[in-house]
């Protein structure tokens, strides 16, 4: 297939177009070099863009931050980057909603809420992705009665293959929408998200030291003693941490700031010390003890904006695994995750984090009519450095599937459309309408083919 050149463009595309474009997501995990890389700034440049998608049979995918752990946003073709369409379109603060422009960061997000005294009800650890890209991942915070951040979303707009821009909401195109929630970027570009907010609001967040095994066998208390609740376990240990926030109407209460502990040891000294342990794993217990002892046993107590509470560092670089499993299978795997790691001999870094969020009818959403306990793993890369992964993994994810679990489509894993079509009872309804809205699967990639393809599905009566 030929390849496509600026000066096969016109010369308001050629503006916005570069060629050969090498793309690498965050972690430095995965990378594609793209035929051309467009970053348009309204939905005539993006209609414009699929038409000539289509004139040369180009795959087309859009990407944000690049924060997906895995080959999500990767093509050959054309890749599309909407930051630049990061515009408040319209706030209604009397019915709390708002509606932004998909290139928009949650960091944007979150600072245009606040200045109309708005605030999202929950968030995930980090807010630099767009909220398109957050949608189309059913990307998710904690919190029992919590459900994805797709959840917030009232209505979207799409752009679909053959050009046309279609609104879409529970009322509207209400298939398309529930596909759309959760969409894996696999329908067309997100150009309009409307989202249901609330008036903004403090979090009082206290972070205390625990003995695993404890929380584990208080296991719903732990999941209800707070608005928004997580747990940092420290494996080779017995040790964990539990963070709870909840709204409050107290003046905010700040830590002071101490850079030799958070960045310094936090940061600085803990990546050189897994850099070490690339060459010496045994000491890795060592490590997770002293970063323990010194940093994470200490309790914490803050008050602030909700989105400055929500939010953590996520370090540097690193390999992520993350699954759903439904909240009561949730204490006896990762006791079954323990047992591997110690009797394997493997030597892994720390957290394993979890979280709790609540069942949504969200067609793709890991969530989708069951109430999910996340565990994430990881293993950091120091300095951008390989280290071994891959038992870890396997085994991890092993335990994951054999509890109910579903993975977190941003994230690497390994299961098959097969495996997953036995997850989702609804991922055939989710293919009949990508079937409808990109049947000549422009918006298709190696990650999607390889997850969610089956064969061709049933065409049923029109969605749209």
């Amino acid at each position: 297939m030929p390849r496509l050149r600026l000066k096969d463009l016109e010369p308001a595309l050629q503006a916005i177009a570069t060629e050969d474009y090498v793309f690498r997501n965050w972690a430095k995990t995965f990378n594609c070099t793209a035929e051309l890389l467009f970053t348009p700034s309204s939905e005539d440049e993006i209609v414009k863009i699929l038409q000539v998608a289509r004139e040369h049979n180009k795959k087309v995918k859009v990407f944000g931050s690049g924060h997906s752990p895995s080959d999500l946003a990767c093509t050959q073709g054309i890749m599309v980057n909407i930051d630049k369409m990061n515009g408040l379109l319209r706030v209604d603060k009397q019915d709390c909603t708002v509606t932004v422009e998909g290139g928009m960061s949650l960091h944007k997000l979150n600072a245009v809420l606040a200045e109309h005294g708005l605030a999202l009800s929950n968030l995930g650890s980090i807010s630099d992705q767009s909220i398109a890209g957050v949608i189309c991942t059913a990307t998710h915070g904690t919190g029992a009665h919590f459900g994805c951040l797709s959840t917030m979303v009232t209505d979207l707009t799409l752009v679909t293959a053959n050009g046309d821009i279609v609104r879409c909401s529970a009322t509207e195109n209400p298939d398309l929408f529930i596909a759309a929630q959760c969409s894996l970027g696999a329908l067309g570009v997100i150009t309009r998200v409307s989202l249901q907010v609330e008036p903004a609001f403090n979090l009082e967040a206290i972070q205390k030291p625990y003995k695993f095994h404890n929380v584990l066998n208080d296991w719903d208390a732990v999941i209800h003693s707070g608005e928004h609740v997580r747990v940092w376990w420290m494996p080779h240990t017995d040790d964990c941490v539990v963070w709870r926030a909840n709204r409050t109407n107290k003046p905010k209460k700040l830590m002071p700031p101490n850079w030799i502990l958070e960045r310094g040891i936090g940061v600085h000294a803990y990546q050189f010390m897994l850099n070490v342990a690339r060459y010496k794993t045994s000491i890795i217990p060592s490590i997770t003890r002293f970063m323990f002892d010194t940093i994470h046993a200490r309790p914490l107590h803050v008050i602030d904006d909700s989105y400055k509470v929500f939010n953590f560092d996520c370090l540097f670089p690193q390999y992520v695994n993350e699954w759903a499993i439904p909240w009561d299978n949730a204490p006896q795997a990762l006791r079954d995750l323990d047992t591997f790691i110690n009797t394997s001999n493997l030597k892994v870094h720390f957290p394993v984090e979890i979280r709790f969020v609540d069942e949504d009818d969200i067609w793709l959403s890991p969530c989708y009519k069951t109430k999910m306990c996340y565990i994430g793993v990881i293993m950091y890369r120091p300095y951008g450095n390989p280290v071994p992964y891959k038992k870890y993994w396997k085994a991890y994810e092993d335990i994951m599937r054999s509890n109910g679990g579903r993975p977190h489509w941003a994230k690497a894993h390994g299961q098959s459309s097969r495996e997953l079509e036995a997850s989702y009872p609804k991922l055939r309804a989710f293919l009949q309408v990508r079937e409808k809205v990109d049947p000549n699967g422009m918006f298709l990639n190696e990650y999607l083919k390889r997850h969610i393809m089956l064969e061709k599905p049933i065409q049923t009566a029109a969605m749209l």
